[in-house]
């Protein structure tokens, strides 16, 4: 919430001496909370800043404070997880305090390290000039060292450049070894364990001999500056006096190391973050930086950021509730002067389907009511659990935008197998054609086309697969195997053949994508939303409905175009906010997934998580769940709603039990 600046100048006296003029009134600016933080005086500072309390504006006015209070501006050093972000503060700081603003140092962690590097790099060989190689310039120099190597040749099982470059840069960012990182996440390529390690250690002294430095780099290589010269490492410290770090939760375990060495000559580290909203395991994030942060720096401050501008007193009961079931976390309770507003609701549905025609049909009242499209959300924990949704509003002709994710017909590995059953449903769809045959080895562009002009010369397409010779023939042959068992299952019902058609790709996915564990979970879904349907031709009908936002139906009036609801997975919509957030899927197994059973750790987080999407919403929030869902990767049946509701009073909730009208599509 902001609020008019009203300048004025205040001369502050203490203890025989003069104290600096102030320029702004931050009494009258910030609340009570606020106003703590940003007045710190020297010293380790933790602002432990809940959803919606102004963590930006905290820190703002903080670096206006310093400054104000005569800090030199030179030596504020704020870093940032965007540029975007770090020149947003720094504008709204000029316009508080004017140009002295300009010489603060701000920018991410990477622009900083680059910047330092160059100037102080030499005692650990870095010229001024070094190169930063982009994500795709240092895969292809792994994949030159990986052919230097004789690695090229292994067999294709062993990980593409881009997976490998991951392994590599989850292994710097953890400070976790190489062991650790490919046992732990990617256990399918543990094989190649000893040649992963020969060609990390060529890969690093091929930089070496280059003066390249991949985005990594940039922070080890600032960190092994720090750590083996402490010439240098003093001289940086007392440049930057003064060091804030935003969304502190988010950081890794290098970045919280390298914000210890920055502070080496000072204490006077202010970081702002909530660990109620540490989400970002996958990246590297670690929990634990805003957990050991008091140790890292001994006699640190804690500040509290609780009051929320963004939510309704009953959601914001719920976040509390919620959150207060976490194993470890910093204390603290949400509250606003919002104190009205319809309590959230949480909805049964008889399954998957009803879920997504209750959300549509929801969506559609509420833009009845007034509320934009644009301002209601619909969040997700993975992307796939808004395919049948996404479905559902094409049938309605209710426009949508997804981010986080692809949107289902768009993702590589399902738009291959509907090209199966394509062809299984039309013979004559040579794009599908096209498509499975190129997935083949042996067959290139040429070789399928050939194929394709035969296909339509005979009645028979399959009998041209099976007479196929040269290299290509088996694979060939076991394609006309597989499609002659899913046109004979076309009598039962679209999900045996959904199955089938599953059993054969599997070997492939496995072949083609690195990533084949998580694209394994997308088709398995595929299955369970064939399971609604009774013929082919349906399901593949519905599937290829053209995507809304580039075919805009128009729901209701002129000018109106524009809108589109949005659908997110939780972790892209963290920052932001909507009047309305129905979050689906709130099953347990799905939200916490089953996945996340194995750790305590992961289990908190996907609480974190379910937390995030909670506060997203400003007055309306509907948490759906479908019943009687059967999960074919555990197989078990899910029924009951997220084990993260168990602990919430029944008097925080209105619950509701969909009923399906007899005869309708539609719910009571």
């Amino acid at each position: 919430m902001e609020r008019e600046m009203k300048p004025y100048v205040l001369k502050r006296t203490g203890e025989g001496r003069s104290l600096p003029t102030l320029s702004l009134d931050y009494a009258q600016a910030l609340n009570p909370q606020q106003l703590a933080a940003v007045t710190a005086g020297p010293g380790p500072a933790l602002v432990i800043a809940g959803a919606g309390s102004g963590k930006t504006r905290t820190l703002v006015y903080r670096v206006a404070y310093l400054i104000d209070s005569g800090v030199d501006p030179g030596s504020v050093l704020l870093l940032t997880f965007t540029r975007k972000a770090a020149q947003e503060m720094l504008k709204r700081v000029g316009l508080l305090i004017g140009v002295r603003s300009e010489r603060v140092c701000g920018g991410t962690f990477h622009s900083v390290a680059n910047t330092l590097l160059r100037r102080y790099g030499r005692p650990i060989g870095l010229e001024p000039g070094f190169t930063i190689l982009d994500r795709g310039d240092a895969e292809d120099l792994i994949n030159l060292v990986r052919a230097q190597l004789g690695m090229n040749e292994k067999d294709k099982r062993f990980p593409r450049k881009g997976t490998i470059a991951e392994i590599f840069s989850k292994c710097e960012n953890t400070m976790h070894s190489l062991e650790d990182v490919v046992l732990g996440e990617f256990a399918h390529f543990s094989e190649h364990l000893e040649d992963l390690g020969k060609l990390k250690r060529a890969y690093e002294t091929a930089k070496q001999q280059r003066q390249l430095l991949d985005y990594d780099d940039l922070l080890v290589r600032l960190r092994d500056l720090l750590s083996m010269d402490e010439t240098v490492r003093r001289t940086i410290s007392r440049v930057f006096r003064y060091v804030l770090v935003d969304e502190y939760q988010d950081t890794n375990r290098l970045q919280a190391d390298l914000i210890r060495k920055l502070a080496a000559t000072h204490d006077n580290v202010m970081v702002v973050g909530d660990d109620s909203q540490s989400i970002y395991a996958f990246r590297g994030a670690t929990f634990r930086n805003i957990m050991e942060f008091p140790t890292l720096f001994p006699g640190s401050t804690i500040y509290k950021l609780e009051e929320n501008y963004r939510s309704t007193q009953p959601i914001l009961n719920l976040a509390n509730e919620i959150i207060r079931g976490a194993a470890e976390k910093y204390s603290k309770h949400l509250f606003t002067r919002k104190l009205d507003g319809p309590l959230p609701v949480l909805v049964q549905a008889a399954g998957e389907n009803t879920q997504s025609r209750f959300v549509a049909q929801k969506v559609l009242e509420l833009r009845e009511e007034g509320i934009p499209l644009d301002e209601i959300a619909v969040l997700f924990r993975s992307s796939f659990h808004s395919f049948d949704l996404e479905i559902e509003l094409s049938r309605r002709g209710l426009p949508f935008v997804k981010r986080g994710g692809f949107k289902f017909i768009e993702t590589a590995h399902v738009k291959d197998l509907l090209a199966y059953l394509r062809v299984a449903e039309n013979p004559l769809d040579a794009v599908s054609w096209n498509r499975v045959l190129l997935l083949l080895e042996g067959v290139g562009p040429k070789k399928a086309q050939d194929l394709l002009a035969s296909f339509f010369k005979v009645e028979r397409p399959l009998d041209v697969l099976r007479e196929a010779g040269g290299r290509s023939s088996r694979g060939l042959k076991e394609l006309a195997r597989m499609l002659e068992e899913v046109a004979r299952l076309g009598g039962t019902s679209p999900a045996e053949q959904v199955n089938q058609v599953y059993e054969y790709y599997l070997p492939l996915l496995k072949e083609q994508y690195d990533d084949y564990p998580k694209r394994m979970r997308d088709l398995e879904h595929l299955y369970t939303m064939a399971e609604r349907y009774h013929r082919l031709e349906e399901f593949l009908s519905d599937l290829a409905l053209e995507p809304p936002d580039q075919s805009v139906v128009d729901v209701e009036a002129m000018g109106r175009d524009d809108e589109r609801l949005v659908l997110s997975t939780i972790h892209s919509a963290k920052g932001l906010e909507w009047q309305c957030v129905f979050v689906i899927w709130v099953v347990d197994g799905r939200f916490p997934s089953a996945y996340s059973f194995m750790t305590e750790e992961e289990l908190e987080e996907e609480r974190r998580l379910f937390y995030v999407a909670v506060t997203r919403a400003k007055r309306h929030l509907y948490l759906t769940y479908p019943i009687n869902v059967y999960d074919k990767a555990t197989g078990s049946v899910l029924s009951r709603p997220s084990r993260f509701l168990d602990d919430v009073s029944s008097s925080l909730l209105d619950t509701w039990a969909l009923v399906e009208e007899e005869g309708s599509r539609d719910w009571s």
